[in-house]
């Protein structure tokens, strides 16, 4: 049987993250128009991305990015001058995110690779960012380690993570667990096949401090988001709190 990460980059090579129909219509796929749309699609629905990666303070300095699916925040982070570094598990994802680089003249060292095995030096990065990506992988214990690794001292890594404590994985657990009987099937089984790609992993705020406690400080903050208020009223939504949310950002410090 194929192991996860194998299974995990067969699901993403098939459709990188952003690029569903559903979401980009007809538009011919890698044109300036298909690139636009995906990335007026992200920050119409994540608009708190801009506030949490403040991608314009790094000038100048070399950042990695783990994950970079289709390259929408990767030409951010090219935009704002960083020295840019990225990675996939996925072909698709550095030939598409390479495609719109240089659509608008960017330039970034992009390769294939497994996170859990950074082939990079120690203390080489000033920032690694990586947006709902790691909870994807086999071992996000150990691409949290292999940040810490190439981190210079000082350095600040910025990332999102799924909460397990959300609106959304309740309302995955009504779905698949209350509503076929099976009331005892925890939160975190129904995430790990009904989310994505096999083996998707979420988090409780606590878990995730514990799992970057080699840095020197850490933050862990869950965000209410678009898809943790589908199907509820308006009205009644918007008194809902951050605490529920489906987002966890996190930002550690070597």
């Amino acid at each position: 049987m194929a192991s996860l990460n194998e299974r995990v980059k067969a699901y993403w090579e098939q459709e990188p993250c952003g690029t569903s129909p559903e979401l980009i219509g007809t538009l011919r796929p890698h044109s300036w128009e298909w690139f636009a749309q995906i990335e007026a699609y992200r920050y119409q629905v994540e608009p708190f991305i801009h506030a949490a990666a403040q991608f314009t303070r790094f000038h100048g300095q070399r950042l990695l990015e783990v994950g970079v699916g289709v390259g929408t925040d990767h030409v951010q982070w090219a935009r704002a001058g960083a020295d840019c570094y990225g990675i996939d598990l996925t072909d698709a994802a550095i030939e598409t995110t390479r495609e719109h680089l240089t659509i608008y003249g960017l330039d970034s060292r992009l390769e294939r690779m497994d996170a859990e095995h950074l082939r990079f030096d120690d203390a080489f990065f000033d920032v690694v960012y990586s947006w709902g990506v790691i909870h994807h992988a086999e071992s996000p214990e150990r691409i949290v380690g292999q940040i810490w690794r190439v981190l210079k001292p000082g350095g600040q890594f910025i990332g999102m993570f799924y909460h397990r404590r959300s609106l959304l994985a309740l309302r995955l657990w009504v779905k698949h667990g209350l509503l076929r009987g099976r009331i005892t099937r925890s939160w975190a089984d129904v995430i790990a096949h009904h989310m994505e790609s096999a083996g998707t992993k979420a988090y409780t705020v606590p878990e995730l401090k514990t799992m970057f406690s080699a840095y020197r400080t850490c933050t862990a903050v869950p965000i209410l988001t678009p898809y943790d208020r589908v199907k509820w009223p308006g009205w009644l939504s918007q008194f809902f709190p951050d605490r529920w949310g489906w987002f966890i950002v996190v930002k550690a410090v070597k």
